[in-house]
């Protein structure tokens, strides 16, 4: 049984990244065993899960129903070893999570570390992008995420509060101006996420709320690329103030329009269920929690 629930991870595996190779890696065991398992677990059910070429790897209709049954015996298991372990006060096993680059690398990075410090018997993935990752079928436990309107399939937690202020390096400043008013953007180079804002900025001040239409002339998918680009002196962008306060508190950059906020939005940690959640998963929420409940940035 034990050999059938690693032939069920490791499909889960290739199924996930669509290679062998990046299977092996994960997992540290060589390509040829991942072979063997995916093998022996088509053997046992009598049915091909996956289409090899040289080029990609796919699930066939069976390895569908297999890869969700999969996911699902892997998730009880993980809830079974984690309820028998309930009285214990270590937490192990590993987590899941999905965080933006530019938080993770700002600080998720070194509130993980920390966490990890206090509990060195866990273990924890974290998967690092801006894409859209359905946390079921990528079995994630923890999905960190910055909006406006979170998921609503999702239970989501509030962490923070996430603003966002308008900079510029002083070389630019110096060489273009400063705008004096949102409808002045317009004629300064803009920088900004491919995501979020791409083509319009809005401001509010007081009881007055503008909305500016930008060209573009720079756009990312990342905030820390543009940060690395408006750092340069590229132009003007909006940047989260727990991305770029350090670079304010050194004169790196400078606030833009000071009198005037973007509309801010909030840092969540988002759930699939609050069924079957894990002892290490509720440790860890209310470890973040805790740690930006004063916002550090």
């Amino acid at each position: 049984m034990m050999d059938r629930l690693t032939a069920m991870r490791v499909f889960c595996e290739v199924a996930t990244s669509g290679s062998f190779s990046a299977t092996a890696d994960k997992l540290d065991m060589s390509r040829a065993m991942v072979t063997r398992y995916v093998s022996e677990l088509e053997g046992w059910l009598n049915a091909r899960l996956l289409q090899r070429t040289t080029r990609s790897v796919t699930l066939t209709d069976a390895g569908e129903q297999c890869l969700r049954r999969s996911q699902q015996m892997l998730a009880l298991m993980e809830n079974i070893e984690e309820e028998t372990r309930s009285d214990d006060a270590e937490l192990r096993g590993q987590l899941r999570l999905t965080c933006s680059t530019s938080f993770a690398f700002g600080h998720l990075a070194r509130v993980i570390s920390k966490f990890l410090t206090l509990h060195p018997l866990l273990k924890i993935d974290l998967h690092v992008g801006d894409g859209t990752v359905n946390l079921v079928e990528a079995r994630i436990d923890l999905a960190i995420r910055i909006s406006s309107e979170p998921d609503p399939l999702l239970i989501a937690r509030p962490l923070a509060v996430c603003d966002s202020v308008l900079v510029a390096a002083p070389a630019y400043v110096r060489q273009a101006g400063l705008p004096l008013h949102p409808q002045d953007l317009p004629g300064h180079r803009c920088l900004s996420h491919a995501n979020y804002g791409r083509n319009t900025w809005r401001f509010m001040r007081r009881d007055e709320s503008v909305q500016t239409d930008i060209a573009s002339h720079f756009s990312a998918n990342d905030a820390t690329v543009l940060l690395q680009a408006v750092l340069a002196g590229s132009g003007i962008t909006l940047l989260p103030t727990y991305l770029m306060a350090d670079h304010l508190a050194k004169g790196d950059l400078q606030i833009i329009l000071p009198e005037w906020t973007a509309q801010p939005m909030t840092i969540y940690a988002l759930f699939p269920s609050r069924r079957h959640l894990s002892p290490a998963v509720r440790a860890l929420l209310d470890f973040l929690v805790e740690e930006f409940a004063d916002r550090p940035w």
